[in-house]
């Protein structure tokens, strides 16, 4: 049994260069979300919003597996961040951070299917974000994304850069929230290694 992997099947959207800032055409792709508000360093619904994403991505995973005969590794954990003031991601102003937290799913996983796993995960850990989490169609289309090298909080000259210079010397401008792809599991790896796609959908000017 060949497994889906999306870092593989989208390999233009999950490895992209670390010193250029490239153009990528995003398709409408299907994920698990939880929206949530708050510094997700000490955020509660931030925690419970991740332990319910990826218990049901493995119960996903394991169903899918034994009912269809189709394996997937699961995905890396992504999220959407937005705010009133674009300007606390640069100020780095935590606390007023809105964000969706998503895993993304191959396109064979229905709703109803997620229903089954969500219900299936909450008998062993119920908690509130399970109550919300829900399959959702993203489409960006059109984005610039890099690849960054570090820290979470060393991210700020790189979008710095994407918003006062690559952004207006390309005539492009903001077309929806910030999105960033978390390739490195943070608990074991050291800061100054941390793989993040930053990636932020554009429209023409």
């Amino acid at each position: 049994m060949e497994k889906y992997d999306v870092k593989k099947a989208r390999k233009a959207l999950y490895a992209p260069s670390s010193k250029e800032f490239a153009l990528v055409e995003v398709p409408q792709l299907q994920y698990l979300a939880v929206d949530g508000r708050g510094d997700p360093n000490t955020a509660a619904a931030y925690t419970e919003a991740v332990e319910a994403l990826y218990g049901t991505a493995y119960a996903l995973k394991f169903a899918s597996k034994q009912d269809l005969g189709r394996d997937f590794v699961v995905a890396p954990l992504e999220g959407l961040w937005r705010a009133d003031d674009p300007a606390v991601f640069l100020t780095r102003r935590k606390e007023a951070w809105e964000w969706t937290m998503l895993i993304a799913q191959p396109a064979w996983i229905t709703a109803d299917l997620v229903q089954a796993a969500v219900e299936k995960t909450a008998k062993k850990q119920p908690t509130e974000a399970l109550t919300s989490l829900r399959l959702r169609t993203i489409h960006e289309g059109t984005c610039v994304q890099i690849l960054h090298i570090g820290s979470y909080d060393d991210e700020t000259p790189v979008l710095d850069r994407l918003h006062h210079h690559y952004l207006p010397e390309h005539g492009l401008t903001f077309n929806g929230d910030h999105h960033e792809i978390y390739l490195s599991d943070p608990r074991r790896t050291e800061p100054a290694k941390l793989k993040t796609v930053l990636r932020q959908p554009v429209r023409a000017v």
